[in-house]
């Protein structure tokens, strides 16, 4: 079983900062790509920013120069530190791991359950 515990939401003003924070625990091999997503209501979950299990990243064009994500590989978490919140960053945020669940075994994608961000005007 794995499962991925996401912290850090909460409610902030407009220019505002938080780290979110996802921690993978159970029984896997490794994580490859983490990601976080964000849903709005009416839409479908985007792309946050990624994170590869070498420490490269990849930014939505809308997060780029405010967000930064980062990971530690001997505790199987990463962090979003979102600078700069505005109001359109309003959303629940999910993490997403790629699990390998033995050395052998295919990646499979596993998801946290989500937390609330709320950047006010």
């Amino acid at each position: 079983q794995v499962q991925l515990v996401e912290s850090g939401g909460g409610l902030v003003q407009a220019g505002g900062s938080l780290t979110l924070s996802c921690a993978a625990s159970g029984s896997f091999f490794s994580t490859e790509t983490m990601a976080w997503y964000l849903r709005v209501p009416g839409k479908q979950r985007e792309l946050v920013a990624a994170i590869s299990s070498a420490g490269n990243t990849n930014y939505a064009d809308s997060v780029k120069g405010r967000f930064t994500m980062s990971r530690d590989n001997a505790k199987n978490t990463v962090h979003l530190q979102m600078n700069g919140l505005k109001p359109e960053d309003t959303g629940v945020y999910y993490c997403k791991a790629e699990v390998r669940r033995t050395a052998l075994s295919t990646l499979r994608d596993y998801w946290g359950q989500g937390t609330q961000v709320t950047v006010s005007s």
